[in-house]
């Protein structure tokens, strides 16, 4: 009997996904460049139809035509190297499917070169980590439509559900699957970064224990801020350690890690002119966490405000940070939709922004409640240019600015490094401010460069002598 899918790269969401392909009633092939993960697989699951390969060879062979074989490897050179070994054994109209996170370029790079051997290619970006592979993950899937066709059947089956809807849609030509988690993984970043920003300041400076930091996050969890974020942070916030019996998140060291995407994202809006600064924060806040030493020797010679200890309404300034870590959200979802348009139009992708909202809902690591209104914002009026100018949003902004300045100005007072929030809020009023200080940039560039303005009552291009 034929295998109808194979799947290459047996680590932890490799193995997850076969075994969630299998689940479905696919019959799955799979292999593993060194055999000990194929070997814990097989032994692992009875039961199901998984079928594992030795031999590249072997593995190819085994699979119904046209074969598709889905990739989940290490992006970058490791994706080439895979690629290369599998295509003298494939045949013309055959479909590789890379399901890591590629950079997307490299996929439309990959995708050009296969397609003048006449093999198929879909870059697809999965989100939702260990437990969402197995159970149901979020699918962006790049390539060509007719090409997504064939594999549909089996990605909208293994996708989370909500309300009946598969988690999975096709993005775009060919790298635009990876393009939407790339920017995802950086909202991400900042959704991340944001939490942590509100959990300190009731830490730090509200002098909230942690059961209760948990109990207040579990609280907001059943309102407007419910997320899977949300949710695992109050788990986190309860989880002891067993060696030292201390709050597990005390005995972490706070220098964070991160796999690209985030940079990436950084990189492609600072190459095009997309102002994401919360995500690019975000980023720069992992860099500085790794200067630990530094920040050590630092913090023992650098001056900062004077702490005091009066007397606050706690009740009202835990509702001001929910305010503002709800704006922040907000805020960083417009940008990194503004992103998604933007490069939308440049590459003329046409990026099915309601969809991606609606897939964002289950599976990914951003899931939230809030994604319904954004998917809703851009069903009412496709035109929206950004998420702030949405009705509900510009609501809710209005409502909660007081809030969100009054924890931006209190942590900036007490000396406390909040670079998303105030990224945020900056973001926000820059957005609003009618008239800028563009004027003296613009006339500064053509005192010392002559670089030209635009005027405000005259069209054209002027240059002025300046001294």
């Amino acid at each position: 009997m034929s295998n109808t899918i194979g799947v290459m790269g047996l680590g932890v969401m490799g193995r997850s996904i076969a075994m969630n392909m299998a689940s479905k009633g696919e019959h799955v092939a799979v292999y593993n460049y060194t055999r000990d993960l194929t070997d814990l697989l097989v032994k692992d699951i009875e039961q199901q139809q998984l079928y594992p390969y030795y031999d590249v060879q072997e593995f190819v062979q085994s699979l119904q035509s046209p074969r598709k074989i889905f990739m989940m490897v290490t992006a970058g050179n490791v994706v080439d190297s895979v690629i290369k070994s599998l295509v003298p054994y494939l045949e013309p109209g055959d479909i590789i499917m890379d399901g890591g996170n590629s950079n997307y370029q490299d996929t439309a790079r990959r995708f050009d070169e296969l397609k003048s051997q006449d093999i198929d290619y879909l870059g697809i970006g999965v989100s939702g980590g260990e437990e969402g592979a197995l159970k149901g993950p979020s699918i962006m899937i790049g390539g060509e439509k007719e090409v997504y066709e064939k594999v549909a059947s089996i990605f909208t089956k293994i996708a989370a559900q909500v309300e009946g809807n598969p988690c999975c849609a096709y993005m775009g030509p060919k790298g635009a699957g990876h393009f939407v988690k790339m920017v995802h993984n950086g909202i991400e970043y900042a959704d991340m970064q944001l939490i942590a920003e509100a959990y300190t300041f009731l830490r730090e400076k509200l002098h909230i224990p942690l059961n209760e930091i948990a109990d207040i996050f579990e609280t907001w969890n059943q309102g407007e801020l419910k997320s899977y974020l949300i949710e695992i942070t109050a788990d986190i916030l309860r989880k002891q350690d067993e060696k030292t019996g201390l709050p597990l998140v005390d005995v972490i060291l706070d220098k964070t890690g991160q796999n690209g995407t985030g940079k990436w994202t950084s990189i492609q809006a600072i190459d095009n002119g997309i102002p994401v600064s919360i995500i690019t924060e975000s980023l720069f806040a992992r860099y500085i966490s790794h200067v630990k030493e530094e920040r050590l020797h630092a913090a023992s010679i650098l001056a900062g405000p004077e702490t005091t200890n009066e007397p606050v309404d706690q009740e009202e300034w835990v509702e001001s940070v929910r305010q503002a870590l709800y704006m922040g959200k907000i805020c960083a979802y417009a940008q990194g939709f503004t992103q998604y348009k933007v490069t939308s139009k440049i590459n003329d992708w046409n990026l099915p922004l309601q969809d991606i909202a609606l897939i964002f809902r289950g599976g990914c690591i951003i899931r939230a409640e809030f994604l319904n209104t954004i998917s809703e914002a851009f069903g009412a009026q496709e035109s929206t240019t950004n998420l702030l100018i949405a009705p509900y949003f510009v609501e809710k902004t209005k409502a909660y600015q007081i809030g969100m300045r009054k924890v931006v100005a209190e942590s900036m007072m007490s000396g406390m490094a909040f670079p998303s929030l105030s990224a945020a809020l900056t973001y926000y009023d820059s957005y609003r401010t009618g008239y800028s200080t563009a004027n003296l940039l613009q006339a500064q560039r053509d005192y010392f460069g002559a670089h030209t303005y635009e005027r405000t009552d005259v069209e054209g291009s002027f240059h002025t002598i300046w001294k």
